[in-house]
């Protein structure tokens, strides 16, 4: 989500060496198109009327809107806007029991695209106070937890939670190691990661078009030789650049 679509998308374009394309959703919003051609992402500028923050949101695919935004309420989190019709599905936007920003979708979705896979995020990171307590929670929302999703595995790890679908990994949850107590200092939110060739010539390039580093490249403890930064926009979004 951004306030101004040609600035993302000239961001975008120089750190990642993204191009993009229109989509059926509008004026407002287009897909990036990774290097090797696959789908990366989606930008939109909805941040103003949404009167929401601008950052990169995690949306997962299911099955029904409805269903879905009543289990959320049914667990103490909430709804914050739609279900949405939108001309391929119903979308919403939605927040954990500790404040982390997320959507779900309902509808048509780009053949192919899988996390970790062609442009795709590498991977989507959550950090929070508890990570047992948040696969729990999103476990239950979207089905992870059900024995007929046999394809969903949630593997329970000792600083955080796995999700993996037919053995790929498409989520980490991040709260320290399962026995501690949760951490009140914690800002809990949704991280995206992309991959890159070449973490320091990311950065260099998001500086070199108005962007700042929020944490500086360092080996990612997760995968062992990778490095990571985690960059923002002109506009204040935060994402995460690595060589996993």
């Amino acid at each position: 989500m951004t306030h101004d679509l040609g600035s993302a998308q000239d961001f975008y374009g120089a750190v990642l060496g993204w191009r993009f394309r229109a989509t059926a959703l509008g004026d407002e919003f287009s897909v990036a198109i990774a290097e090797d051609g696959t789908p990366a992402a989606g930008i939109g500028a909805i941040a103003t009327s949404l009167r929401a923050a601008v950052a990169w949101v995690p949306y997962f695919a299911v099955g029904d809107a409805d269903d879905t935004a009543a289990r959320i309420r049914e667990r103490g989190a909430t709804v914050a806007v739609g279900p949405l019709a939108m001309t391929m599905g119903r979308a919403a936007l939605a927040a954990d029991p500790h404040g982390a920003t997320f959507g779900f979708w309902a509808g048509m979705t780009m053949p192919g695209w899988a996390v970790g896979r062609g442009g795709a995020p590498a991977t989507l990171r959550l950090r929070t106070r508890d990570a047992f307590a948040a696969a729990i929670f999103y476990g239950e929302v979207f089905g992870w937890t059900d024995p007929a999703g046999s394809a969903i595995d949630v593997r329970y790890e000792r600083d955080h939670v796995r999700v993996e679908e037919g053995g790929h990994s498409v989520a980490e949850l991040y709260g320290g190691a399962l026995e501690s107590p949760p951490d009140p200092h914690v800002r809990p939110r949704w991280e995206v990661h992309f991959r890159v060739r070449d973490v320091s010539a990311a950065v260099r390039a998001a500086e070199a078009a108005g962007g700042a580093v929020a944490v500086p490249p360092a080996p990612d403890t997760a995968y062992g030789a990778a490095l990571v930064a985690t960059l923002r926009g002109p506009d204040g979004g935060l994402f995460t650049v690595t060589t996993a």
